[in-house]
């Protein structure tokens, strides 16, 4: 936690310089041009530079002021210790000040007192007494400044460390859900291969597992990634669609249509497969005849949206707007995780039969 600031103290010193030096300028000038404005007689040159860099003693101090802020917060009133430190602390910067603004006039005279400015003692006493308000609002100012700025670092600290904290917890429930769609999907394949065997289709069943094996390696292969480009996404339902050829032989039809340039966009990996195992399970394996799959690619409004349809039954009214089941229900879940609420997942039928599933999200290559 201290390796920003130990960064920063370059900066730190940059801006402390500017501010004091602004401060010294700024009192220098303003008393030069009024006193000369006044008709009043000082050594001008000498005036000038004795204001401006009597300020130095408070610029060297700031970087301990702005520790003393960190290290003891003016917030707490207890234990009385810590206002001990600041008093402590402001005494003793008011008191350098004074004795260095002294010794400069005793040197340079700057006010051009005849026969002298005095002695040091009762300059640096005068200086004292009179400045110890000024110097108690001084260091008070800074003092909070010093608490501002840290309180703004602290925040700054805890909204990364927070960020940071919920992209870990987003990419743990999306791995989460990825590890429950998976198993989801290998009972379901097992359980195909389990009916080939039960009908003696021994050829079928060993093709079945091999597909399997390739498929369930590629996602393996690739369990780290929440977001594939959607040619990789159509390798892998392919993948799913030869599986359940295997199993369904010629009842089963399916047609991809995706454009071109829609292949780099980005897409959650495996969120096709529960699309396509729903519109498999509910629609073609319910028919004697089988049926058509057909997925759909397309780009509006900065969205890109994946289609979908199965020329199976129709749904039932209370089906229509609310998806069931693990891989539907988890696939919103893992939108609403990667997207928040600028995503759209519509389930609706389409003409006298057939469904449709819809996916939108934002398109991103």
């Amino acid at each position: 936690m201290e390796q920003p600031r130990t960064n920063s103290q370059p900066s730190q010193w940059l801006w402390i310089a500017a501010v004091w030096s602004s401060v010294g300028l700024f009192d220098a000038t303003q008393n030069v041009f009024v006193m000369r404005a006044e008709g009043m007689h000082h050594f001008w040159g000498r005036l000038f530079v004795t204001l401006l860099i009597s300020w130095l003693p408070w610029a060297l101090a700031t970087p301990l002021v702005l520790r003393l802020a960190r290290r003891y917060p003016p917030t707490q009133l207890r234990p009385l210790s810590i206002w001990a430190r600041h008093i402590a602390a402001c005494v003793s910067i008011g008191f350098v000040f004074s004795a260095w603004t002294a010794a400069l006039e005793v040197l340079l005279n700057p006010w051009a007192k005849v026969p002298g400015p005095g002695s040091f003692l009762q300059i640096l006493s005068m200086r004292f007494y009179n400045g110890l308000l000024a110097c108690s609002f001084l260091y008070s100012s800074i003092l909070m400044a010093g608490y501002l700025l840290e309180s703004r670092e602290l925040l700054a600290r805890q909204q990364t460390e927070a960020a940071r904290l919920n992209e870990q917890l987003v990419k743990a429930q999306l791995s989460a859900l990825r590890r429950q769609i998976e198993p989801h999907f290998l009972f379901n394949t097992l359980n195909s291969i389990a009916c080939l065997v039960r009908e003696k289709r021994n050829d079928a069943a060993v093709t079945m597992i091999v597909e399997l094996s390739d498929f369930m390696r590629r996602v393996l292969e690739d369990s780290n990634r929440q977001q594939v480009p959607l040619e990789e996404e159509l390798e892998f339902t392919r993948k799913y669609l030869d599986i359940q050829k295997v199993r369904f032989v010629e009842r089963l039809q399916c047609t991809v249509n995706v454009p071109t340039e829609l292949l780099p966009a980005q897409v959650p990996m495996l969120i096709l497969q529960p699309i396509v195992e729903n519109a498999i399970k509910h629609g073609i394996a319910k028919r004697a005849q089988g049926g058509t799959v057909r997925i759909l690619a397309s780009r509006s409004n900065g969205m890109l949206t994946l289609s979908v349809y199965n020329d199976g039954p129709s749904l039932s009214p209370s089906s229509e707007t609310v998806p069931s089941g693990i891989g539907i229900s988890n696939m919103r879940t893992r939108l609403q995780s990667l997207y928040g609420t600028n995503f759209k997942l519509d389930m609706q039928n389409q003409g006298p039969a057939g469904v449709e599933v819809s996916v939108s999200v934002p398109f991103k290559e």
